[in-house]
């Protein structure tokens, strides 16, 4: 009976291939139409900001890499696979009717090119298209350059480390995976077309097949031979001793490294071997050479390491690891711009030798001191200056400084923008959405040291009165058509922002055909048109039918709102639009509006990253700026790992626009001059920085985050004090909240030691490491002459000096806010505003913190919001009393006289920045906050042997104050306390 050939695959009709051949091509449309479509529109996008050589940059790398990669991978796999077809043998024999082998055999001879170019094309376009996402360390290899810092174990510039050796690995790891699927494909090849045997005691190979495995096998074992010697430069990034520090130990510095070496010769010597098969039929050679390696792999490259550790290091690891943590500590100051020649460290004693009010830099700082925190007043913002529902501001406000008619302040600041989530019923049509309703209007700032106040107020009487609340000076349309703006704005219209983007409502249509009617809202009495140059046309049909796919949004192809001159604006956040220019920076997590030339701009610092800098410390930067803003507002953060971080470059975003420009602010960044190189017009030099834009620069929190838990641990000089974790410091918990969240940095303008003169200043304390004691205070400088420069003032080891949860203890335990405290909770939510830590006195520290009250709702259309109802201070006195002293009153005027004595607070009025402008309607008329209000029915000082009388007016104005209590009626308990007040007043004022 004769033998019945295999069957092949079975085959389709006509209308079976057409049918599969359709449904091919609506999968390839629907997997490559969408990337297509966003190619176009980015094309189109980045050529309206002026980046599109950015966007054909990295696109052509992209292309390329795909290419050579694709080639190279798929290539080898081809030539792996022809060489194995035509070396097949002339005659295999069948097994017997059933041989699975000749089945396939059969399928594969009767679709040769098909198997033969399909197999290889799909590998290269995987590859090329895994390959492609590393353009960015492609790129870096071409442009990178030197560091000027050598490495103390090769000597190698860093630069190697950073820019080069990632592209080594980056090669080899292809080459890897090129050689590995080129060996499978042989042999896969060889065993169906007869040139490998399974069946028989050893099997069977031909010479073709031994010769080609043999090839293959012995280059990968070359390869690896050649990552043997890469892995000793990645030692210097080694983790094995973290997290006490990051870097080559003694153990990879005296036993891995030498293993790495070793292992290099054994590979040598085994793929000398597989080569050796090419000329000998015994295959037992490379074998045991496979055997050896994979032995001295487990002996040398595991074990002797570990024997090392355990016996050598671990019983001496402070001595054995001092070289190692020395070089760790240098390393990560210079990684991390902490350096000695940026960092400046001073002795502080923790209490103060002279008055403030004689201290011409603590006059300033008394009366630059920030009372509106800007993390609470969100809400106040929107309630009182919102104007329409579809406006808003942010969650987290910013702070700026600025410059008003030649004084120097501190201002809280917010853009009012659009807030399409906000829009409620027939606002929400898509015509009114993307067409109407385009734009928010204006600047809103507030100084932050002052709010409105009635003289004399309880705080019960303020929490129940339109007091308390910040002294608004706003720019926008109707300030600009009254010709009334403190910050002079040209244009005060909002298009692209924090708020618009945070909705579905990311793009706008705006414009249309040429004599059309304006169709924006702009007040209720006028509609706009936009005349901007922001926007991609989409006037012609071919881009609405790109963008209607884009948002998979009908109406753009169909409504009558779009013309000829219409345009989209779309990527409206600030971050988002310099992240999308600059693809190789990364955002700070906070961009904050200025006026700049009579222009609302977006400032948003980025930062240039690396993930090995050889000893570096690496941190995750999600974890290390988070901290209690960030839990409240999900403020959206960096998240990637890092052991470099530089913020050479300041973007700005035209709020009108959307014009993106970057300036280098850092000269010496190696990372920053690679990229100019890579890209050389997208970042502007430092020179080309208007000096308007360069005040408003300010030191970004996110990188500040990082540099203050570096310099916790990095202070330390001594790499055996370093190992005993005893000098280190921590950041302190926020005393604020609830949680155990980190307590975020300050703004704070401050009076500089040396000038007396307004230093804009961000600031953090920091306690002893696991303790709440205070350490440290550290302060880097915002002012353009000194931007940039650290101050660590650090506190003597063998006194204590309060905290800032001590200090917060210590102020809601005082009898006064104790007893007030429990009467406002009745019908008032308090919340506390940011504790900040001030160095006055000549060496005193300073604690001020705003009381915030909210009325409880008392129904469902009732709206609350936050308003200044106290100020808290607390100051400890010079030895020997070391007492705290803690002051709490309407004012902090007030405050300070009760800690210092009368007179000081006198120094915290601050002058009205807004004199000659009237105030925003329906607002109380402003009243310093600084400075105490005069009361309505002084009381008259007793004479100096009036002490009896002194006393018993204070007894009674405290019997008074127990039944105003007990009564509930807020209204005497309020007049109770403030006789209260006046009374301690009176006595503290009789001569002693």
């Amino acid at each position: 009976m004769g033998m019945r050939p295999p069957a092949g695959l079975p085959s389709l009709s006509k209308r079976s291939r057409v049918l599969l051949v359709l449904a091919l091509v609506v999968a390839a449309l629907l997997l490559v139409g969408p990337r297509l479509i966003s190619t176009y529109t980015d094309w189109l996008w980045f050529g309206e900001v002026g980046f599109r050589g950015v966007f054909t940059t990295v696109l052509i790398t992209r292309l390329l890499l795909f290419l050579v990669v694709g080639v190279v991978v798929g290539g080898i796999v081809w030539l792996a696979l022809l060489l194995a077809y035509r070396s097949r043998p002339v005659f295999v024999p069948v097994s017997g009717p059933n041989d699975p082998v000749a089945r396939y055999r059969t399928t594969v001879m009767t679709r040769l090119r098909l198997f033969g170019l399909a197999i290889p094309i799909a590998v290269g376009l995987l590859a090329g298209l895994i390959a492609q996402s590393s353009w960015v360390t492609v790129q870096l290899f071409v442009n990178g350059g030197a560091f000027g810092v050598a490495d103390p174990e090769f000597g190698l510039d860093v630069g190697f480390y950073t820019f080069d050796l990632p592209f080594y690995r980056f090669v080899l790891n292809w080459l890897f995976v090129a050689v590995l699927l080129a060996f499978f494909a042989s042999l896969v090849t060889h065993y169906i077309f007869g040139g490998l045997k399974l069946a028989g005691r050893g099997g069977a190979l031909t010479n073709a097949a031994r010769v080609q495995l043999a090839v293959l096998a012995g280059t990968f074992i070359l390869l690896k031979a050649v990552a043997y010697w890469f892995d000793r430069y990645s030692l210097l990034s080694s983790s094995r001793k973290e997290p006490t520090f990051t870097g080559g130990s003694y153990t990879d510095m005296n036993a891995v490294l030498q293993a790495k070496l070793i292992l290099l010769a054994i590979a040598v010597i085994c793929a000398g071997a597989f080569f050796a098969a090419i000329f000998l039929r015994d295959l037992r050679i490379p074998a045991m050479a496979t055997a050896l390696l994979v032995l001295s792999s487990i002996l040398v490259g595991a074990v002797w390491p570990l024997v090392v550790e355990q016996f050598s290091v671990r019983p001496n690891a402070a001595d054995k690891e001092s070289a190692y943590i020395e070089r760790n500590i240098a390393a990560t100051r210079q990684a991390y711009g902490i350096t000695d020649d940026k960092v400046e460290y001073q002795d502080y004693q923790g209490y103060g030798t002279k008055p403030p009010r004689d201290v011409p830099a603590d006059v300033m700082t008394i009366e630059n001191t920030r009372l509106l925190d800007p993390n609470i007043l969100s809400r106040t913002f929107t309630q009182q200056q919102q104007l329409k529902n579809f406006y808003g501001f942010p969650p987290t406000l910013d702070i700026d400084r600025y410059d008003i008619d030649g004084q120097l302040r501190d201002y809280i600041v917010a853009a009012r923008e659009l807030s399409s989530k906000s829009l409620t019923g027939n606002q929400t049509d898509w015509i009114n959405k993307h067409t109407v309703y385009t734009h928010g209007n204006g600047l809103v700032a507030a100084p932050a040291n002052r709010v409105n106040a009635a003289a004399g107020e309880s705080a019960e009487e303020a929490a129940n009165s339109n007091s308390g609340y910040p002294v608004y000076m706003v720019s926008d349309i109707a300030s600009q058509e009254a010709g009334n703006q403190v910050i002079p704005v040209e244009q005060p219209r909002i298009y692209y922002g924090e708020v618009i983007a945070d909705t579905d409502a990311d793009y706008a249509i705006v414009g249309g055909s040429e004599g059309s009617d304006p169709r924006e809202y702009d007040t209720d009495t006028s509609r706009y048109t936009y005349t901007g140059s922001g926007g991609v046309p989409i006037g012609n049909w071919f881009n609405r039918l790109a963008f209607a796919a884009k948002y998979t949004e009908r109406n753009i192809l169909f409504s009558g709102a779009i013309g000829s001159d219409s345009k989209i604006i779309y990527n409206r956040d600030p971050r988002d639009r310099v992240t999308h220019v600059a693809p190789w920076l990364t955002a700070d997590g906070d961009s904050y509006p200025a006026v700049v030339d009579g222009k609302v701009v977006w400032i948003v610092d980025a930062y240039t990253t690396l993930q090995d800098y050889p000893y570096a410390q690496r941190s995750s930067l999600d974890g290390l700026v988070e901290d209690s803003i960030d839990q409240n507002t999900g403020r959206l953060l960096p998240r990637k790992e890092v052991s470099y971080i530089r913020n050479s470059v300041k973007a700005t975003v035209d709020a009108y626009d959307g014009t993106v420009k970057l300036y280098q602010v850092d000269q010496n960044d190696p990372v920053l001059d690679a990229w100019m190189g890579v890209f050389p017009d997208a970042v502007q030099p430092a020179d080309s920085i208007p000096d308007e834009l360069r005040a408003h620069f300010r030191y970004p929190e996110d990188l500040f985050k990082v540099q203050r838990e570096m310099l916790a641990k990095y202070h330390v000089d001594d790499p055996k004090e370093f190992f005993t974790n005893n000098a280190f410091w921590s950041v302190p918990s926020d005393p604020t909240i609830d949680t155990s969240a980190n307590q975020p940095p300050y703004y704070v303008l401050v009076g500089d030691p040396e000038t007396g003169k307004p230093s804009f200043n961000l600031t953090s304390a920091m306690v002893g490491y696991s303790r709440e004691f205070l350490s440290a205070y550290l302060s880097v400088k915002s002012d353009p002459e000194n931007y940039g420069k650290f101050t660590v003032l650090q506190l003597p080891t063998d006194t204590q000096t309060q905290g800032p949860q001590q200090t917060q203890n210590s102020m809601i335990s005082d009898p006064r806010v104790a007893s007030e405290r429990t009467l406002l909770e009745r019908s008032n939510k308090i919340q506390y505003g940011n504790l900040l830590t001030l160095p006055i006195a000549d060496g005193g520290i300073l604690y001020v913190e705003p009381m915030y009250t909210e009325r409880s709702s008392t129904g469902p259309n009732t709206s609350t919001f936050p308003q200044l109802s106290r100020v808290l201070v607390s100051y400890r006195e010079p030895p020997p009393s070391n007492s705290v002293r803690v002051g709490y009153a309407p004012t902090l005027a007030q405050a300070l006289d009760q800690v210092f004595g009368a007179g000081t607070g006198s120094v915290a009025t601050a002058p009205s920045a807004e004199e000659g402008t009237p105030p925003e309607s329906g607002t109380t008329p402003p009243v310093d906050q600084g400075a105490a209000p005069a009361p309505t029915a002084p009381a008259t000082p007793p004479s100096g042997t009036d002490v009896s009388a002194a006393v018993a007016e204070l007894d009674a104005s405290l019997d008074a104050l127990t039944s105003a209590q007990r009564s509930g009626d807020f209204a005497a308990y309020g007049a109770a306390l403030a006789r209260v007040q006046k009374a301690v007043a009176a006595y503290e004022a009789i001569p002693k």
